[in-house]
């Protein structure tokens, strides 16, 4: 995957002209858009516990070493387990070794965009350990040598028609010779699949939505009951995290799990809240042999204190995709990497470096939806601005752009010249809509008006509406 200039410029042009793609990207206003509309009209309190919602991880990341501790010394009394990761080779080093300790070959893993952050798939198959998704949607994906186009719904962006391509591709050797396209049948096949994979594996690896500091608790949140399986079934169970995941009590995560499943899906409470404490115990049924968490920085103490601490607020419920008019134009694998939409172009600079993810904050209109609908408040488009910012002192963008920054820096400085250009502009607008009030097609921005109208200026402009004003008022 690549995050450059010439990459995104090529992947959003693909993106814009793949029928299926732009069909598939179509069903996220109805799936989830107007799902969490209606889901945040049943709850009359859902603008009180935003703003509780943001508050507490506000106080978590102002006190993070703190509950940091609390939640290791906790995972030991239980019996687990914690690994600190600085970067991605260490997380996946720490997972290679507790796979390798009881001599793993095969891996069931629950959705955990953490694992994709560091690359751990790849990882593990170089070192002969095979790792089987079990999120439907990540199972689909990895049939088809993809990554996630979107951070809940990974497969967002494929039609029934391509998920049964890649269904009879690999299920011939499991009995499925006959190729499905109804959706229910597709579903049971991929679970006598998968049901297989879990009984096999010795290691589960899941994500962790939350870690709770005052218990040693990992939870996490699923629709499918995977995660579950991933948990109980091998001997070992791995959860991977960030370190911003963690909140400090039960309570903090019932308020989080009421903004979280409303702000995704439209649902009050997603369908599994998983919550894991520590290995088995003598008095338990089942559950595993082994607990281990393994803590990932990579980059994020980096944000503390600074201009981007607030994108360590995320609570990753893919709101602000979902309502963002560049992702659902474009999709997820244009932004090429992990995180797509406002979310990812805030957080994969800092990641990954602003050096070769620079188009990911230009790549948005700042309309300011997703700052609108994010459960937590955070301020997405002032942080992309920061991102821009930072691009430009730092000579990362184009000479070209750099030359029309400038040469508008100097008639803005300027009024009459400003005047004079603004009313050419708009002379040369209206000549050119010939009437119409609307241009289709507009010489030098194409690129802009070959997806959308561009209105006429209307009426007079604002420096000589002010300047009557300001003769009345004399």
């Amino acid at each position: 995957m690549q995050v450059t200039t010439q990459a995104f410029q090529r992947n959003a042009g693909a993106a814009l002209h793949n029928p299926a793609l732009q069909k598939a990207l179509k069903n996220i206003k109805i799936g989830f858009v107007r799902k969490r509309a209606a889901a945040v009209a049943k709850l009359p309190e859902f603008e009180a516990l935003r703003e509780a919602g943001r508050e507490l991880k506000n106080h978590v990341l102002d006190h993070l070493d703190f509950y940091l501790e609390q939640f290791e010394t906790k995972v030991i009394e239980s019996g687990g387990q914690v690994h600190w990761a600085q970067d991605a080779a260490e997380a996946n080093q720490i997972v290679l070794e507790i796979c390798q300790s009881v001599n793993a070959r095969r891996v069931t893993k629950g959705k955990s965009m953490i694992s994709e952050e560091i690359g751990l798939n790849d990882f593990l198959e170089a070192h002969g350990i095979r790792p089987v998704e079990t999120d439907l949607g990540e199972y689909i994906i990895q049939l088809r040598h993809e990554h996630p186009s979107h951070i809940i719904a990974p497969a967002v962006h494929l039609n029934r028609e391509q998920v049964a391509d890649a269904f009879q591709a690999h299920h011939a050797p499991y009995g499925f010779t006959e190729r499905r396209e109804e959706p229910r049948a597709l579903m049971d096949e991929a679970r006598q699949v998968l049901r297989q994979q879990f009984l096999q594996a010795e290691v589960g690896i899941t994500g962790a939505n939350f870690c709770i500091a005052e218990t040693g608790t990992t939870v996490i949140v699923t629709n499918e009951g995977n995660g579950d399986l991933t948990q109980i079934l091998p001997k070992v169970h791995i959860a991977l995290a960030s370190i911003e995941k963690v909140v400090p009590t039960f309570e903090d995560v019932s308020l989080l799990l009421r903004l979280l499943a409303r702000s995704a899906t439209g649902q009050e409470l997603s369908v599994y809240t998983t919550f894991s404490t520590g290995p088995r115990r003598a008095e338990d049924a089942d559950g595993p042999e082994q607990f281990h968490v393994v803590l990932l920085d990579n980059g994020r103490s980096g944000m503390l204190g600074g201009e981007f601490q607030d994108m360590l607020r995320c609570i990753r419920c893919a709101a602000c995709l979902n309502h963002c008019p560049v992702y659902g134009a474009i999709g997820g694998h244009a932004y090429g990497w992990v995180y797509p939409g406002p979310m990812g172009s805030v957080l994969t600079p800092q990641l990954i470096g602003i050096e070769v993810a620079g188009p990911l904050p230009n790549a948005s209109t700042f309309c300011g939806r997703c700052e609108d609908v994010c459960p937590v408040h955070i301020p997405l488009p002032k942080m992309m601005r920061h991102w821009r910012e930072q691009e430009f002192a730092r000579h990362l963008i184009p000479m070209t752009t750099r030359f029309g920054l400038g040469l508008w820096a100097f008639v803005a400085r300027n009024p009459k010249l400003y005047r004079l250009a603004t009313n050419l502009g708009s002379w040369l607008l209206r000549r050119l809509a010939g009437g119409k009030g609307r241009i289709r097609s507009l010489p030098l921005a194409r690129g802009w008006t070959a997806w959308r109208d561009l209105p006429v200026p209307q009426g007079r402009t604002f420096q000589q509406q002010w300047a009557t004003r300001r003769e009345n008022q004399s």
